[in-house]
């Protein structure tokens, strides 16, 4: 489905919500999702399905900018991304095959448990600025491990890969903040490429939102990880711990909102 002859605030809207999410996208390596999606759904009035659709095909062009940004400094993991990205991808499938047959509520204070865990590991985990990713068959199996958790995630819970892979490649991999976000942008690009598809498909994505949000967020994505760059280890932990705290408010805000009804007991089909 497509805006038809969007209105002057329809436009701006999308164009703001868009810059917004440019710059987080490109400051803490996530898709901006957690920005696009409620902003979509609140204001202009866009159910969470056609949200979320337009949400991931908005992340494709925003992503390459951030690569391209953070490659331009040598903070990506090209091969890495690439283990990433496929496990990602067979982690969604395996995801939405779980959807109904596992207790999502339970999930996802679950997920807000881990996500205050990351929040304060990130003030006593703070890798170096050098620190590289070393590919081994060890490190190989637990990035495969690591997008595969991604994508399950994102299938179940509809979390974006960023949230799982950045804090994971710096608090298990060692990996330095920077590195951590330039590989995280570029593995999500298949990913959300291939979802993108699918929802083009089930008619879930309002193509012009997701171009005037895409087109806006590629003009602050580069601002954002440039701001990256310029702050120091410790204090860009500090702002994507943060980052983390509002992701999980976010989402028992949600669950206090909602409180889906049975959602504790696995369905049984």
């Amino acid at each position: 489905m497509t805006l038809a002859r969007p209105s002057a605030r329809v436009v701006l809207t999308c164009i703001g919500v868009g810059l917004l999410a440019g710059l987080m996208s490109g400051l803490f390596g996530v898709g901006g999702g957690i920005v696009t999606v409620p902003l979509l759904t609140l204001v202009l009035g866009f159910d969470h399905r056609r949200a979320a659709g337009t949400s991931l095909a908005a992340i494709v062009p925003t992503a390459a900018v951030g690569v391209v940004s953070y490659a331009s400094h040598g903070s990506v993991a090209w091969v890495a991304a690439l283990i990433l990205a496929v496990a990602a991808v067979v982690g969604a499938q395996l995801g939405t095959w779980l959807l109904h047959r596992l207790p999502l509520n339970a999930l996802r204070w679950g997920f807000v448990g881990f996500l205050a865990v990351v929040a304060v590991m990130l003030f006593v985990v703070v890798p170096s600025r050098d620190a590289g990713l070393h590919l081994t068959w060890l490190s190989g199996l637990g990035l495969v491990v690591v997008g595969l958790a991604s994508g399950v995630l994102s299938g179940l819970l509809g979390v974006g890969g960023g949230v799982v892979v950045v804090p994971a490649l710096m608090l298990l991999f060692g990996t330095s903040d920077l590195l951590a976000r330039g590989t995280s942008l570029l593995m999500m690009i298949p990913a959300s490429a291939s979802g993108t598809v699918s929802n083009l498909r089930r008619g879930n994505v309002d193509v012009r939102a997701a171009i005037l949000v895409g087109a806006s967020a590629c003009l602050t994505t580069a601002l954002g990880a440039h701001l990256a760059k310029l702050m120091g280890p410790m204090a860009s932990n500090a702002l994507f711990a943060v980052f983390m705290a509002f992701v999980a408010g976010h989402m028992v805000w949600d669950l206090v909102r909602h409180r889906p009804v049975g959602d504790d007991a696995a369905p049984t089909q």
